[in-house]
Formats: C-alpha cells, structure tokens, sequence
C-alpha cells in the first residue's frame, strides 16, 4: 500500500501591510527593468489583491519601456534612438517613483502611457 503524496498547499494570504509593500515594490524596482514587476507579480498575484492589481500595472507600464527601448535601439541608426532612448530612461525613473508613491500609501496607481496587455 502506498502512501499518498502530500498536495502542496495555497501559500497563506498577504496582510494588508505586506500586500501595499510588495505591491509598491513591484513599481519602484520596475526601475531596474521588467525582471523584478514580473517576479512580484508571479509569486504574489494569488495571495494579495492590491499585488495583483499594481503589479500588473507595473508589468504593462514595462512592457510599454522595453518596446520603446527596443525602438530607440534600432531608431539610433537614424539619429532619433539617441532621444527616445534618454526620454525612456527618464520616464522609467519618474514615473516609478510616482507610482511607488502612492501604492506604498495603499493608493491604486495607472500610469499615464501603458499597454496593458496583462489584464
């Protein structure tokens, strides 16, 4: 006779504290590009709310840069990369930082330009 392998369980919910935390966390690492918004956002989304909402908006909000990026390295080779490429930049610092404002202070956050592709 067999034992029955153990199920693995659902990880426990967020408390409104940690939910905020990594919610704003998934916006202001968003700094450091897509990697981080997406790791939040995969590990949390089930156990919190507020995670999941801000976290796909920061994971849209980087898709959106990574395409612009994407279109500033190949637009160099005619000039015109050498000014997207530095508004981008700018753009991903700002508007982090905004948004890791008012999610680590339980306020949901849209970004003024996104694709949201994740819904």
């Amino acid at each position: 006779m067999s034992n029955p392998s153990p199920q693995p369980q659902p990880s426990a919910p967020l408390s409104a504290a940690d939910d905020r935390q990594w919610g704003s966390l998934a916006h202001i690492l968003g700094i450091l590009g897509i990697v981080p918004a997406l790791v939040i956002w995969l590990i949390f989304k089930d156990r919190g709310s507020f995670t999941d909402t801000e976290g796909k908006e920061a994971l849209n909000f980087q898709i959106t840069l990574l395409a612009a990026d994407l279109l500033g390295y190949i637009l160099v080779f005619v000039g015109i990369g050498f000014i997207i490429l530095p508004v981008v930049f700018v753009a991903r610092i700002v508007f982090s930082i905004i948004a890791f404002l008012k999610a680590k202070d339980g306020h949901n956050y849209r970004y003024p330009f996104a694709v949201r592709l994740i819904k």
